[in-house]
């Protein structure tokens, strides 16, 4: 059966209260808080950093089981080397997250190319061939050069989800390239309307039989975590 994963980028946000965190809720607590309510988030913390092992065991701590962390590949990877000669750097950033691997919390890895690169077939190919089989992987492209089929049939290939991105910059069409989809959803703003839409389509690729992740931009306010909440509510 299906499964469905709606949460936000990031989790860390004081700006939330009172409306999704309490009050009076210390900030140590906020994830334990979150997954009460959500059952997956995005971490954007590793673009820049490594995790430290101490860390993600907290993590895991704080959340129950079933709860999953996507996590964003690392800069290095993605924006220094751009995937070229990069086997070394995702070894060592795969060996950071392993924590998350080990305790079945790891979501998709999310790797975002920046919106300057553009297409290239045979390094792409290249870079997925050279990824553990074991792990799900989903493909943010920012220039418009790599939404193509031949881009999609590579995509198929290896079973890596198009991240379907909105965003006010570059819509990204909804193609399907993997047995489960990865949405972010990176508008300023969205409507009750909007997300009901969001999850009668949910309901639709569900029944497909595919797993959903749908990561809504996190804000100065708490809208994209009761957005994210209330998509789940929808989407039964």
């Amino acid at each position: 059966m299906a499964s469905l994963y709606a949460g936000t980028s990031g989790f860390a946000y004081p700006a939330w209260k009172p409306d999704f965190y309490p009050a009076k809720l210390p900030a140590k607590q906020f994830l334990k808080h979150y997954a009460t309510r959500l059952r997956a988030v995005e971490i954007n913390y590793t673009f820049r950093r490594l995790p430290a092992a101490a860390t993600l065991a907290a993590w895991v701590e704080a959340t129950p089981p079933g709860f999953v962390f996507a996590v964003k590949a690392n800069m290095r990877i993605t924006h220094i080397l751009r995937l070229k000669n990069a086997d070394q750097a995702t070894q060592i950033f795969f060996k950071a997250i392993d924590p998350l691997r080990s305790a079945r919390r790891l979501g998709p890895i999310l790797f975002q190319l920046p919106p300057q690169m553009k297409r290239d077939d045979a390094l792409l190919a290249a870079y997925l061939e050279a990824l553990p089989r074991d792990l799900r992987y989903a493909f943010e492209f920012r220039h418009p050069s790599w939404l193509v089929e031949e881009v999609y049939a590579e995509l198929r290939r290896h079973n890596v989800s198009l991240c379907l991105a909105e965003s006010e910059k570059l819509e990204v069409p909804e193609v399907i390239t993997a047995d489960f989809v990865y949405y972010r959803l990176r508008k300023p703003e969205y409507t009750d309307a909007d997300v009901n839409a969001m999850a009668a389509r949910s309901k639709e690729l569900l029944a497909a039989g595919r797993d959903l992740y749908l990561m809504f931009k996190h804000e100065d306010t708490a809208a994209g975590a009761l957005n994210a909440e209330l998509l789940v509510k929808l989407a039964g």
